[in-house]
């Protein structure tokens, strides 16, 4: 199965406008808007599969340490059962 993330173009702008910034900052080069976006969509393309698995790995995790807590919370409200002697 194929993944395809989109970004809204107005995101995509201001994501490739800080590319830019951090190209001229920190390795004192200029990259173009155009360059900026192919990068992003070239980080996204190869990126993008492990950072969703990795969040989906993490919210499976917070989902089932939560499930034992509901089951835990849920053995609490139990009643106690008298069984009758005869």
């Amino acid at each position: 199965m194929y993944m395809s993330i989109k970004i809204p173009k107005e995101q995509k702008v201001e994501i490739a406008q800080r590319v830019q910034t951090y190209f001229e900052e920190e390795r004192s080069e200029s990259i173009g808007q155009l360059g900026a976006e192919q990068l992003i969509d070239f980080m996204i393309t190869e990126l993008g599969p492990h950072i969703y698995n990795q969040a989906v790995a993490d919210a499976r995790a917070l989902i089932t340490e939560k499930m034992a807590q509901i089951d835990d919370e849920l053995y609490t409200l139990e009643k106690p059962v008298q069984h009758l002697r005869r």
